[in-house]
């Protein structure tokens, strides 16, 4: 029930309850912060420049060009310059910008990188709007613009003047654009590292039509594809005379190693599929997990390696030794499993082409159908829609090319949509990886050699060669091998790190054992090395590391004794940000729960509080959850779990109850959609180790014989 709902509605809704008092509220009628969503800027709007635009009226209209994946940004770029405009938030629209290369600069979701690149150019857009803006007053009132100043929507004249923005957006446009502009002081920032609610929130919550899923056009037909059911398979024949008789179905075409039903809905769609009989052919090897297993083996006990780097001698370090510390850590192939599969639409006609979807790279997307249609880029318009969820997925354009090849040759406008099982099956997983560490330390528990070896299946250099802890270690050798499998695969949440990072810091902690060190003494003591006397090439920032580790530290008490509680330590540097985290277990009924996480992170300025906490509590729920269940296998060359029944995912009643906390530097922002899951895993890992006094080498851990298992 509304707030402003009428006295007799209320009644009326309370007489239907039996009589009992019914007291009602609106989800949205006091949301602070909350601009409206536009399709279209205002008819008499005037674009100040690519990103944002003033009416008459006094809307401000702010475009965000990046895809928006849940990250925020399509929040977090419109704050940016409204904050520099000063613009009064209440009153913003904002607009999902459509793909254009010419306005925009990398127009794409991945990396963490979209605040980074583009930081600096949201403040000089909003901030040469002001500037414009008041100079517009200043000129109106016939005095100094430095007599004026920028407040919530308004240009103030010392005097107490006002003008409103809508006043003075026509003669604000008209002026030379200035060269230079001031940009503000962070100490004056007041939307900036506020908690601002997502501009999406209501519509979401509201259930209008935002996601690709959602994308319908008057005519539009519908299409499935049958893709090869094993990786090493391709396309004999099929035959399609019992499909094309079923309501519905328009044509059933191949192309490439696929198959395409085309119809008239997607339910009639997926009724036909099961009909059409299709006979593969072997063309590759048809590899099971048990074969990855023996590939593994050979790529680490042979010589066909890439050194990635080298520090002074390791195998002098480990005949010196006082100690040597081994280990062996692997991880399998993981989906991406986002809640909205893949899909897209096409329509092509002739000459040129309409795209809409869920696209982490539009211009990418853009580019390869061009050529695949031998047209000019310029002719392929690429629609933007929210996605629900990607992790890397979206960052592959194959079914975006997939809807623009069929609907260039059904010539007819079409949404292509994969079933759950397509998107799990279909390839771009996460690559399996294989490690293999040694470590050797002194008498005096200085870490003097540090060697590993990265072996993947497609996964180009499966190591991080200029992470921490090189630069801390005399003696360094970080080497690589890799396997070309017929399985495709592609970036993953924190692409290598997402699993790299849980095996190196469970090593270290293991190395801190050994040397008889507490783990975060240990990690520290290594800094100070990095600092005092570095060991070849840094490429993170020793202060900003040490940071994180101290926050995290005092904010989780460790080393102190909490009765039943153990705690695991784990810190890392990914997308230029730095994470520490700290996990608490317990035993209950003889098992070991994970109860908390302490996460302290730093990414520089935080744009939105509430998007950024959300950010890491999504990436700490996501590592847990994939460290802790995320397997999948393969037989014959096909994956044998097809959907949520086999493949597990974590459960809300196993999330952790997890406590944010952010170094406050004031530096420009650094990546945050995926730094907070390379450390997760090996939190909770050491966390297990204390709690049970069992190492776990392999993931999924609930799949390992012990207490998890």
């Amino acid at each position: 029930m509304s707030t402003n709902q009428s006295r007799r509605d209320f009644f009326k809704t309370t007489a239907a309850a039996g009589g009992g008092l019914v007291l009602g509220f609106s989800w949205f009628s006091s949301e602070a912060f909350q601009p409206q969503v536009v399709g279209t800027a205002a008819a008499d709007a005037i674009d100040f420049n690519a990103f944002l635009a003033i009416s008459p009226s006094g809307t401000v209209t702010i475009f965000s060009p990046n895809p928006e994946i849940g990250q925020g940004i399509k929040t977090a770029f419109p704050i940016i310059v409204a904050e520099e405009l000063d613009a009064d938030w209440e009153k913003v629209k904002v607009e999902q910008s459509p793909l254009d290369t010419k306005k925009f600069e990398r127009q794409l979701t991945g990396g963490s990188g979209a605040i980074r690149h583009s930081w600096e150019r949201l403040r000089k857009a909003g901030a040469t709007a002001r500037a414009l803006l008041i100079e517009a007053a200043a000129q109106q009132w016939g005095v100094p613009a430095s007599e004026c100043n920028a407040q919530k929507g308004m240009v103030v004249h010392s005097s107490g003047k006002k003008l409103g923005y809508g006043d003075l957006a026509v003669a604000a446009s008209k002026l030379p654009v200035p060269k230079e502009v001031k940009l503000k002081a962070n100490s004056s920032f007041s939307l900036i590292g506020s908690r601002v609610k997502g501009v999406d929130n209501k519509d979401i919550l509201t259930g209008k039509n935002l996601f690709g899923i959602d994308y319908k056009r008057p005519g539009m037909l519908h299409a499935q594809v049958q893709r090869p059911p094993a990786f090493g398979l391709k396309l004999k024949s099929f035959d399609a005379t019992e499909a094309k008789k079923m309501p519905g179905i328009v044509n059933v075409v191949s192309f490439g190693n696929k198959v395409a039903i085309v119809g008239k809905t997607n339910w009639e769609v997926m009724q036909a599929r099961k009909a059409v009989k299709i006979e593969w052919e072997k063309e590759k090897d048809l590899e099971s997990s048990a074969d990855h297993d023996r590939l593994f083996k050979e790529m680490l006990n042979g010589t066909n390696v890439t050194v990635q780097r080298k520090d002074g001698d390791v195998e002098a370090a480990f005949k010196n030794a006082h100690k040597i510390i081994e280990a062996e850590y692997q991880c399998p192939f993981l989906p991406h499993s986002p809640m909205e599969p893949m899909n897209f639409f096409a329509h092509f006609k002739g000459d040129s082409i309409e795209l809409a979807g869920p696209s982490q790279t539009p211009e990418a997307a853009q580019k390869q159908i061009a050529k695949m249609l031998n047209i000019a880029p310029e002719k392929v318009t690429l629609e933007l829609t929210r996605m629900g969820g990607g992790f890397g997925r979206r960052l592959n354009t194959d079914y975006a090319v997939e809807a623009a090849e069929l609907s260039s040759i059904i010539k007819a406008p079409v949404k292509v949509t994969w079933t759950r099982e397509d998107d799990m099956t279909g390839g771009i997983y996460r690559p399996a990886v294989r490690y293999r560490f040694k470590a050797s330390i002194d008498k005096a528990g200085n870490m003097t050699g540090f060697m590993l070896h990265g072996a993947g299946l497609n996964a180009g250099n499966s190591t991080r060669q200029d992470n921490f802890p090189a630069g801390a270690v005399d003696n360094l050798l970080i080497q690589s091998s890799d396997y070309k499998s017929p399985i495709t695969t592609g970036p993953w949440r924190a692409p290598i790190t997402n699993f790299l990072a849980y095996a190196e810091q469970a090593f270290l902690d293991e190395v801190a054992m050994a040397a008889g060190k507490d783990p975060v003494q240990f990690r520290l003591e290594l800094l100070d090395k990095v600092q005092k006397a570095p060991v070849g090439k840094i490429t993170y920032e020793v202060n900003r590391f040490r940071e994180v580790i101290k926050l995290a530290a005092e904010k989780s008490g460790w080393g102190k004794k909490k009765k039943g509680v153990s705690q695991g330590f784990s810190v890392y540097f990914s997308h230029a940000s730095y994470v520490a985290q700290v996990a608490e277990m317990t035993m209950v009924k003889g098992k070991p729960v994970l109860k908390k996480v302490y996460a302290a992170v730093d990414c520089g300025i935080v744009i939105n509080e509430s998007s950024a906490k959300n950010q890491i509590y999504g990436a700490i729920v996501d590592g847990i959850g994939h460290a802790m269940y995320g397997n999948l296998t393969f037989k014959d060359g096909a994956p044998q779990q097809e959907n949520f029944n086999k493949y597990r995912l974590i459960r809300y009643n196993e999330v952790p109850e997890i406590e944010a906390h952010f170094v406050n530097n004031g530096i420009d922002p650094t990546g945050l959609g995926e730094p907070a899951l390379p450390p997760t895993g090996g939190a909770l890992a050491n966390a297990i180790f204390k709690t049970t006094g069992k190492r776990l080498y392999n993931q999924p851990f609930a799949d390992q014989d012990g207490p998890l298992g």
